[in-house]
């Protein structure tokens, strides 16, 4: 601590300026940083805009399936004639 000698016993600085802060307003000072306010919100809604994409991709998947399985059904009506052995 040799680089400190000179200031190590000093008394406490104090303002002539600025009246000392309460407790509650030196708390305030730190608490969390408000930079992101609203950013909740905006998950929220990225959230609910993401899983309605995601249901109505479903329902088109699902409806797709739907027309293959009828398709195959299709098929397999018209070649069943070709299985018989005669």
């Amino acid at each position: 601590m040799e680089n400190y000698d000179d200031i190590i016993n000093l008394p406490h600085h104090v303002s002539k300026k600025h009246p000392r802060l309460s407790m509650e307003q030196r708390a305030a000072q730190f608490a969390p940083f408000a930079a992101l306010t609203g950013y909740e919100d905006n998950i929220k809604e990225i959230i609910k805009i993401t899983e309605s994409k995601m249901e109505h991709r479903r329902r088109i998947i699902k409806s797709k399936l739907n027309i293959m399985k009828n398709g195959l059904k299709l098929i397999e009506y018209f070649l069943k004639p070709f299985f018989y052995i005669y």
